[in-house]
């Protein structure tokens, strides 16, 4: 119990997104999981087989970075392989979420694959960025974690295909919960616009490059890796 008190503030946080997640219908049946990175090796993470809108402070479970478990009566999500590259490949975040919103699920069954990779809304360009899609793998194996390799270190976003949706940062859990939200407003627009026939608009590269300079003075860093990306720009248009 020394570890809930520690970090009483992240779990309540934690159950908040797992019940957003589910009503918002992000989520269904026991799909869909989350972990935090709360220190250098322990993470809390959702138990497996478990609808996220019941889940609640007893049910959590904590491991470390060997996958060990070291608190929780529960057992962890058998997507624990996927999280652990995911911490381990990217020591800078700090949260991800993995559910399975419909419209961006619908980006991951079509043959076109960069539905979400263009720049539309200045909200989804600053604080979710583009999101590539992960060729498929069966689910709750070593991989699917590894074929997240080509896209790690250069987004925080991922499409995995016929599948679901990753999205991961530096901030707390409920932060990412919201680039979640914006991309699946952002997919939802697309699809009804090519829905209706119309063509699509993006911004342009002088747009992005401007709203890159606007980045630091909201707090907001480069997606990808440290150092891995020169500039907004050059995510969208390299």
């Amino acid at each position: 119990m020394e570890v809930l008190k520690k970090y009483e503030k992240e779990t309540e946080l934690f159950i908040k997104v797992c019940g957003k997640l589910s009503s918002n219908k992000f989520i269904s049946g026991g799909g869909g999981n989350l972990a935090w990175r709360l220190e250098d090796d322990l993470i809390m993470i959702t138990p497996t087989q478990m609808a996220k809108g019941d889940i609640r402070t007893g049910d959590l479970v904590f491991i470390n970075m060997k996958g060990e478990q070291v608190w929780g009566t529960r057992k962890p999500t058998g997507e624990k392989p996927m999280y652990l590259k995911f911490f381990s490949d990217r020591p800078d975040i700090r949260t991800v979420v993995h559910c399975h919103p419909p419209c961006i699920c619908t980006a991951g069954i079509v043959k076109e694959k960069t539905l979400l990779m263009k720049p539309y809304f200045p909200e989804v360009v600053l604080e979710a960025g583009p999101a590539p899609v992960v060729p498929y793998a069966t689910p709750l194996t070593a991989k699917l974690a590894e074929n997240f390799t080509p896209y790690l270190r250069r987004y925080n976003a991922f499409i995995m295909e016929n599948h679901g949706f990753v999205s991961m940062s530096p901030g707390d859990i409920y932060w990412t919960y919201l680039t979640v939200e914006l991309l699946e407003a952002s997919a939802d627009s697309i699809l009804r616009a090519l829905a209706a026939g119309l063509e699509l608009q993006e911004l342009k590269y002088e747009d992005v490059r401007e709203l890159g300079k606007v980045m630091p003075s909201r707090g907001l860093t480069l997606f990808g890796a440290p150092g891995e990306n020169k500039n907004l720009e050059s995510l969208y248009f390299e």
